[in-house]
């Protein structure tokens, strides 16, 4: 693949928490490269080349690590996150081959409109799939246009890209839709509301023509 982002890393030579903090301040990120059929490499990487990576291409990004000269295709696996500054504190990359089919989780992403009075409902927002690690999708879409009362859509229904092997169960659930649901608390909150309203209404009526009496005596 052609387009395949190249990214520079160097070999770690310290390890340890108080390591990664200071490549962490250094604006580097610390990762590892996990291969199948080779040892397993320590390195790190500018933080925010990596970080525009996924952005860029997903949490399925594929890349060419290059570290001393020599480039190791590879795809992201697992990324820790600072909870507080959003910013990648670790990332881990499983090497691969061209060619080599993989496991992974794709995004769904609907569009259309389902009929009016109906609720959808997603109850999956990944779909598992083995495929081409070149060719990985960055989403699935799949159309809800016109999907009344009781239509569903199960993983089996979900057109794949080609080439690409269905891993979920093809029984799963993935689009439900039902009837809009009506909250009865809100509802008998409502009644008691107008109620309570026509009440007060009644009373100030009643206190007007009361004054209106008096008045007049």
């Amino acid at each position: 693949m052609a387009d395949t982002p190249v990214i520079k890393a160097e070999l770690r030579e310290e390890f340890g928490k108080g390591a990664a903090r200071r490549l962490r301040r250094e604006r580097r990120l610390p990762g590892v490269l996990y291969s199948k059929d080779a040892e397993t490499i320590h390195f790190h990487a500018d933080l925010l080349e990596m970080q525009a990576l996924v952005r860029n291409d997903g949490i399925n990004a594929v890349l060419e690590l290059e570290i001393d000269g020599d480039q190791n295709l590879a795809m992201v696996r697992a990324i820790d996150q600072n909870v507080l500054t959003l910013d990648m504190d670790h990332i881990d990359l499983l090497g691969i081959k061209r060619g080599e089919k993989v496991e992974v989780d794709v995004n769904i992403v609907t569009e259309g409109e389902n009929a009016p009075g109906s609720v959808l409902i997603q109850e999956a927002d990944v779909i598992t799939i083995e495929i081409d690690a070149l060719k990985i999708p960055e989403e699935i879409v799949v159309s809800i246009e016109g999907m009344e009362i009781g239509d569903q859509i199960l993983a089996k229904d979900v057109k794949l890209p080609e080439g690409a092997t269905l891993i979920t169960e093809e029984e799963d659930l993935i689009i439900n839709v039902t009837y809009e649901e009506v909250d009865e608390e809100l509802e008998e909150a409502a009644a008691e509301a107008e109620e309570g309203g026509a009440e007060a209404g009644a009373e100030s009526a009643e206190d007007a023509a009361e004054e209106a009496s008096s008045d007049e005596e």
